[in-house]
C-alpha cells in the first residue's frame, strides 16, 4: 500500500551577502551562537575574552555552522543593558579575529545602529536585530546603506518588560501581523525585502504555552514571502517539559529543532552546533533536502 510521503515544503530563496549570492532553502543552515558576554543565561563569561571567542568561533564553523553569530548584549530576563561603547568594545576584537582567520559567514546579534556600522567595518555580513527595527530607527538606514542581510524579530515590549504576562487571542496570527509591518519598516528605509529573513521570537514576549504554539504553526510564517529562522536552543519552555536547567536541555532543544526543520525552517540558531547538525542532516533526508 502507497502512503503519503513527507516532503519539504521550505520555499528556496536567493541572499546576496557582500555581492555573492547565497541560496537558502535546499538544506537548513546552522547559525552557532557565540556569546562574548559575561552575562549570557546559557554560557555567560565563557568567551568574554577574544582569545578564547575566536577560538570557540572558528571551532563552530569546523562543527558545522554556516554562519556564527556573535553576541555583545544579554537579552536574557532580568539582564541590564549595557552602553553601546561597552557593547562594541566586547563584539569588534571577536569579529575581526575570525574576519582575519579566514572565518565564514558572521552576524552581528545588536539592536543598536552604532554597534552595526562598528560590526559591519570588523566583517560581519548580517544584522541580526531581535527588535526587529523598533528599538533604534537609524538601524534600518545602516543595513539599508551596507545593503546586507538582516534577521528581523518578533518581540513585544523591552528586555526588562518583555515576560510580564505576555498575552495574546492568536499567537501565530498576532507574531505573523506584526513581522508584516517590520517588513513595511524595513521597505520605508529603502531595504531590499530579497535581504530580509524572519524569526518568530522563540521565548521572547512569551510564555512556554506560547513557544509551543509558534513551533505547531510554524509553516503559517512561509505566507510571508521570506526566509525563517528560529532559535529555539536551550530556551525556558525546553526546561518546563520537563523541568531542568539550561545546560540540561540538549535533547529537548533537539526536538524543537527537528521540528523547526519538519516545519520549514531555513536557518536554526543553535548553542551545540556538533549535535544539532546531526539533528538538520536527518531531518533534511527525510524531507528529501539536498545534502
Amino acid at each position: 500500500m502507497t502512503t503519503g510521503a513527507m516532503t519539504s515544503a521550505r520555499p528556496r530563496y536567493s541572499l546576496r551577502v557582500r555581492g555573492e549570492a547565497r541560496r537558502l532553502g535546499d538544506r537548513t543552515w546552522l547559525m552557532g551562537i557565540l556569546n562574548v558576554t559575561p552575562d549570557s543565561f546559557s554560557d555567560g563569561g565563557r568567551y568574554a575574552d577574544p582569545g578564547p571567542a575566536v577560538e570557540h568561533g572558528l571551532a563552530l564553523f569546523a562543527l558545522g555552522a554556516d554562519i556564527v553569530d556573535v553576541g555583545g548584549e544579554s537579552t536574557r530576563p532580568g539582564s541590564t543593558r549595557v552602553a553601546a561603547a561597552e557593547e562594541i568594545r566586547r563584539v569588534v576584537p571577536a569579529l575581526r579575529g575570525l574576519r582575519d582567520q579566514g572565518a565564514g559567514l558572521l552576524s552581528i546579534d545588536t539592536t543598536r545602529s552604532e554597534v552595526a556600522r562598528a560590526a559591519l567595518d570588523a566583517g560581519a555580513d548580517i544584522i541580526n536585530d531581535v527588535s526587529g527595527f523598533r528599538f533604534d530607527p537609524e538601524l534600518p538606514r545602516v543595513v539599508a546603506a551596507a545593503r546586507a542581510p538582516a534577521v528581523l524579530m518578533h518581540l513585544r515590549g523591552s528586555f526588562a518588560t518583555m515576560h510580564e504576562a505576555p498575552r495574546y487571542a492568536d499567537v501565530m496570527g498576532e507574531i505573523a501581523a506584526e513581522l508584516r509591518e517590520t517588513l513595511g519598516l524595513a521597505r520605508e528605509a529603502g531595504i531590499e525585502p530579497s535581504q530580509l529573513i524572519l524569526d518568530p521570537g522563540i521565548g521572547f514576549a512569551k510564555n512556554a504555552a506560547h513557544s509551543l504554539e509558534v513551533l505547531r504553526r510554524l509553516n503559517e510564517l512561509h505566507a510571508l514571502g521570506r526566509p525563517l529562522l528560529v532559535g529555539p536552543s536551550r530556551k525556558s519552555f525546553i526546561g518546563k517539559a520537563p523541568e531542568g536547567p539550561a545546560s540540561e536541555r540538549q535533547f529537548g532543544t533537539a526536538a524543537a529543532v527537528a521540528a523547526c526543520v519538519l516545519a520549514g525552517a531555513h536557518v536554526v540558531r543553535v548553542h551545540d552546533v556538533r549535535e544539532m547538525a546531526q539533528v538538520v542532516r536527518v531531518c533534511d533526508a527525510i524531507l528529501g533536502s539536498a545534502a
